[in-house]
């Protein structure tokens, strides 16, 4: 039987640290309606301290959305914990995020203090937290450049105090996947009592390794993955909910499985994008407009043949109708006919030729030749020959 990997959704908190993406009241409920539908496990709906907007939308979500765990974020501090858990009142499934820095850089130019003082802190904001709420996940920020030694400190005493989900974040983007993996593998086995824990990664995407380093974690005994729809959250993002779960279904199916609608994935990437005023890279993987778009003559006959040819995935899985075609200058006379044929011309081989002569021309001077354009180009080309 596979493993469940939950999925901590922080798309309306650490994603919402995006500059200019802000959302209002509606645009969260709306948002966080639609990720239930989707099928997070646990939606971090915010960090109640920071503004009375973030504690106002963490107690709308908390009463409204009852599906998955609601999570609310605070620092190692007991008033930032005493408001989290206010916003959190009134939740079906209330969990408080609370943690502190744990590198050698946090520790002497963050916090200026030592690294016995910040296990007293860790220790003692879990044992806090504990006192409003029983499901408490601690955070060790920055964990990626924490030496493996000391983060097993750190976590051992949290785990005593009674944390239940411990994130070990690569908060600046550091690993790569081995020592991401590597790290999570020494917590599992020199920590006491973490199997009776969830192990969670939080990884950011300064390197291009966020999913890679998430992944590498499910591989060595993380069983949640915190992510965000389209990869967004402060710098260059954070790792990509879409990313995470299609690697699992696709590369782990008989190890590992999510909860995750993933027919939903497509529609929610855009709800995300609009609200958010966050354009998607059209490359973006599983979701840009480009991901199961074809454009060169050689992919295009192979997916016109046998869509496997060149997709790993059936776009219908992640939410999309079909394959794209998209006419070019680089297209071959297999995808000429395919598109004609889709507005309503069955081609023979003399005709094709003909105006696949014509087609090129055109292709050469502008990007792309869309439905309309090529409707003309056909008629033009008939009635030029009679």
């Amino acid at each position: 039987m596979s493993k469940e990997i939950q999925i901590f959704d922080t798309t309306l908190r650490d994603g919402e640290q995006v500059p200019g993406c802000k959302l209002n009241h509606t645009q969260k409920m709306t948002v966080a309606r639609e990720l239930e539908n989707l099928g997070v496990d646990v939606l971090e709906a915010g960090f109640p301290i920071s503004s009375p907007g973030d504690f106002k939308a963490v107690e709308m979500i908390s009463k409204e959305i009852r599906k998955p765990i609601i999570c609310g974020l605070s620092r190692a501090v007991k008033q930032d914990i005493k408001v989290a858990a206010e916003a959190l009142e009134k939740a079906a499934r209330p969990r408080i995020h609370t943690g502190i820095g744990t590198s050698p850089e946090h520790i002497k130019y963050k916090f200026a203090t030592t690294p016995d003082k910040i296990i007293e802190r860790a220790r003692e904001a879990v044992k806090y937290a504990k006192s409003f709420v029983e499901d408490v996940e601690f955070y060790a920020e920055d964990a990626g450049r924490t030496d493996n030694e000391y983060l097993a400190k750190v976590i051992q005493e949290v785990v005593n105090a009674g944390a239940t989900v411990l994130n070990i974040p690569d908060t600046t983007g550091y690993c790569l996947p081995g020592e991401f993996g590597q790290k999570i593998k020494y917590l599992a086995e020199n920590v006491k009592g973490i199997d009776k824990c969830i192990i969670s990664a939080h990884c950011h995407n300064d390197l291009g390794l966020a999913t890679a380093n998430s992944i590498a974690g499910v591989m060595n005994g993380v069983t949640q993955v915190e992510c965000t729809m389209n990869g967004i959250g402060e710098r260059a993002g954070n790792t990509s909910l879409e990313e995470v779960v299609m690697v699992i279904r696709q590369k782990f199916k008989n190890q590992y499985h999510t909860n995750i609608n993933t027919e939903m994935l497509n529609p929610i990437s855009r709800l995300v994008s609009d609200s958010m005023s966050m354009p998607v890279q059209a490359n973006k993987a599983i979701v840009g407009v480009n991901a199961f778009a074809h454009s060169s003559g050689i992919h295009q006959d192979g997916v016109i043949k046998r869509r496997e040819n060149y997709e790993i995935i059936d776009p219908r899985e992640v939410g999309l109708d079909q394959s794209i075609i998209v006419l070019t200058a680089r297209s071959g006379r297999a995808a000429l006919a395919y598109k004609a044929k889709q507005i309503g011309f069955d081609l023979t081989k003399d005709e094709l030729d003909i105006v696949y002569k014509q087609f090129l021309t055109l292709a050469d001077s502008q990007k792309e030749v869309n439905p309309d354009d090529l409707k003309e180009l056909i008629n033009k080309s008939f009635s030029s020959v009679a």
